[in-house]
């Protein structure tokens, strides 16, 4: 496939300044030809590198004859033979330019300014909420302080980051206006980026900064922070567009019609990853792309004050509604389930296989360093119960620790910190590798797990997303279970990663930092790694006699035919140890037009009848779920009715409900969707803070952080 490599949209792409239409059609073209992935991926490099060299520049100035002279040059032909380099030294002169003229802009743009503008919603500014995290037993504190010497009134200040040993070093954020001393003297932070940790105090590299809160939880940037031993001018990740990344196209439910779709058919869903991303886009001062946002995920990613399950039954239903806090005339469904509490004690034995990515792209500190350190996190907490062996690829697959007991910690430890990166990515060779270890080591009485870690770049062997599925398919008959971890970010390949965990059994979680990874493998390691109940489906029926029509928000790419749900071949989510599963119906009362909903003509031989036993029937739906046990192959079914006189007001529901709503709202309005048109990031705040309740993480304390975040990000 032919293509102009002198198109200067591919370098427009790569500085998002694109149109979203000129952004797909461009995305199009990577995924289709090889070679504009190349040229993409070289535009991208030299933008890092270019960004490298003048980040401590000061900003260009320019006189007109100058400028004139360069817009000159950029218009005359290349000479015969030459087209090639001139294009390059024009795309580096470009992006030097452009990268200069950003940079000048933003800081002025910034400078001039009031400080009160820092998360957006200055209105709600008072309502920011203090977080004292504990930090993790094996992580010293990481210690934030204002330079004493800095001259209040100068133009730009510093901030000395002292890290523990393995984290390296840290460039010095700079910016114009310097806040009160008292304001910066001490911050907490238990993470691995800086730009998260700008972010919270205000603003992104150099801009301005403020922080009415005594301590944060995140410092993000993972492509300012250098691993142990790496020397400070290794070049860092380009603070650009998130150009190669590639997230699955989603549409958004509509509403339809009851008398024509009285069955709700989806797969429960368990993974986080999307909540992760956005904070980390969020966290870099930019909006995320709308499909990088999946609401369920968002979410899912808090857990919920919910009563287990009692007797031997995996999991409990809890059925709650109220009008909707963005359509006060439609009313709120809630269906959460509560999985199985297990104490570790009495947990199963845990058989892991590490399937990790060390291929070139895994590099960067935000990767590979970072997947080392987070499964020598989880090798901690293992005993003598358990065994793990490692597995890596590249170009091609090894077996770099054979099955190892788990109390052999140091060993593990070891086999983690000699693994570096190089190399191409065969991905379905270490798939194949890690799941044939994982099933020659196969014990009835343990879970049996392959956790991989990676971008998602699979560029050698197996590449085709159909035939990694095919893939992936196959092996989730050998009842060995999947857990994904994303890593990294600018080629990350998410639609990629949560293919595979839909499709073999698994959970998908996004690691932007090592809070995460404490939270995923340490903090909920048994939700993570232990499951309790497999191919969990959900299936509402509604009553015609009170329901209109309905829309599931969330779970565009959970969606099952009806017919999936007696079909114990459909494969389907899965539910570990304690953890909680939320879903939304937004519904429009019988009566009421369902005006947006799909046509669907009348039957001339099957004439819709309503049934006499539903116009006087109590119940508004039912909620039915199947679930198989992990070594299981035939399924259950549970019934849950919820009574149509069931609703409370708002201000009345669990607090639970309440934040679990606003965040649903929340991601609706990163996505723009059109069913919430009216609402804003300041309801959206004022809906959550008051139902913030316990919160030993601060979980739902950032969460507001970055409502606010979208709020500047948006307004700007």
């Amino acid at each position: 496939m032919s293509f102009n490599a002198d198109d200067p949209k591919y370098t427009a792409y790569v500085l998002n300044e694109l149109s979203e239409q000129q952004r797909a059609e461009v995305r199009e073209e990577i995924r289709q030809n090889p070679e504009v992935r190349k040229l993409v991926k070289e535009i991208h490099a030299i933008a890092g590198q270019l960004q490298h060299a003048l980040r401590d520049e000061p900003a260009p100035k320019l006189d007109s004859a100058r400028r004139k002279a360069i817009l000159d040059q950029s218009r005359q032909p290349p000479a015969a033979g030459s087209r090639r380099f001139s294009r390059w030294v024009l795309v580096s002169v470009s992006m030097a330019v452009a990268l200069h003229l950003v940079v000048a802009t933003v800081l002025w743009h910034r400078s001039a300014r009031e400080p009160d503008w820092v998360f957006g919603c200055p209105d709600l500014w008072e309502q920011e909420t203090d977080v004292q995290v504990p930090p993790a037993e094996d992580d010293a504190d990481y210690v934030v302080a204002l330079n004493e010497d800095v001259d209040m009134d100068a133009s730009q200040m510093s901030i000395d980051v002292a890290l523990d040993s393995t984290l390296g070093y840290v460039p010095t954020p700079s910016g114009p206006s310097a806040p009160p001393t008292a304001l910066l003297s001490e911050f907490r932070v238990g993470a691995t980026r800086s730009s998260d940790m700008l972010s919270q105090l205000g603003g992104a590299e150099g801009g301005v900064y403020g922080a009415r809160s005594s301590t944060v939880r995140r410092a993000t940037a993972d492509s300012q922070i250098q691993p142990h031993g790496e020397s400070p001018d290794s070049p860092a990740q380009p603070f650009l567009s998130p150009s190669l990344d590639d997230f699955p196209e989603l549409r958004d439910n509509k509403f339809l019609r009851v008398a024509d779709h009285p069955l709700s058919t989806f797969s429960i869903d368990v993974d986080t990853a999307s909540y992760a991303v956005v904070r980390q886009f969020l966290g870099q001062g930019r909006i995320p792309p709308k499909d990088a946002v999946r609401v369920e995920e968002l979410i899912n990613y808090f857990p919920y004050d919910l009563d287990p399950p009692e007797g031997s039954i995996p999991f409990a239903a809890h059925l709650d509604m109220t009008s909707a806090p963005w359509n006060p005339d439609h009313r709120l469904v809630r269906i959460a389930l509560k999985g199985r509490t297990v104490a570790h004690e009495v947990r199963p034995p845990l058989n892991l296989v590490f399937l990790i990515d060390v291929s070139g792209s895994m590099s960067p500190p935000n990767r590979l360093p970072l997947v080392v350190r987070s499964m020598q996190a989880l090798a901690k907490q293992l005993d003598a119960r358990d065994h793990v062996a490692i597995v890596v690829y590249a170009g091609s697959s090894g077996l770099v620790l054979p099955p190892t007991r788990g109390d052999n910690t140091q060993v593990i430890l070891d086999a983690l910190d000699r693994l570096r990166a190089g190399g191409s990515t065969a991905g379905g060779a270490g798939i194949q590798l890690a799941y044939q270890t994982a099933q020659e080591h196969f014990d009835p009485e343990a879970m049996n797990r392959v956790i991989l870690c990676t971008d998602g770049d699979f560029n050698v062997g197996i590449t085709q997303r159909g035939d990694l599925e095919r893939l992936i398919e196959e092996k989730a008959k050998s009842r060995v279970f999947l857990t994904v971890l994303g890593f990294g970010m600018g080629n990350y390949k998410d639609s990629t990663l949560e293919l595979l965990s839909n499709k073999g059994n698994g959970n998908y979680a996004y690691i932007d930092d090592f809070n995460e990874a404490r939270k995923v493998l340490v903090d909920q390691m048994l939700g993570t790694l232990v499951t309790i109940a497999k191919d969990v489906k959900i299936q509402v029926e509604f009553n015609p006699a009170h329901v209109a029509g309905y829309r599931l928000v969330g779970y565009e790419n959970r969606m099952l035919r009806k017919e999936d749900f007696h079909d114990d071949r459909v494969d389907a989510g899965d539910i570990g140890a304690g953890h909680t599963v939320t879903a939304f119906y937004e519904l429009i009362p019988a009566g009421r037009p369902v005006s947006d909903a799909p046509a669907v003509d009348e039957l001339r031989y099957q004439a819709a009848k309503p049934d006499p036993a539903a116009a006087h029937s109590a119940e508004l739906l039912t909620v039915k779920l199947r679930y198989k046990e992990p070594d299981g192959d035939v399924s259950s079914r549970l019934d849950f009715p919820l009574g149509a006189d069931a609703a409370a007001p708002l201000d009345e529901t669990p607090p639970d409900f309440r934040f679990a709503a606003a965040v649903a709202a929340f991601g609706q309005l990163l996505r723009e969707n059109e069913h919430v048109r009216g609402f804003t990031y300041d309801d959206v705040l004022a809906l959550a803070t008051p139902a913030v309740g316990e919160d030993p993480f601060g979980y739902r304390a950032e969460f507001l952080r970055l409502v606010r975040n979208a709020c500047a990000a948006a307004h700007r």
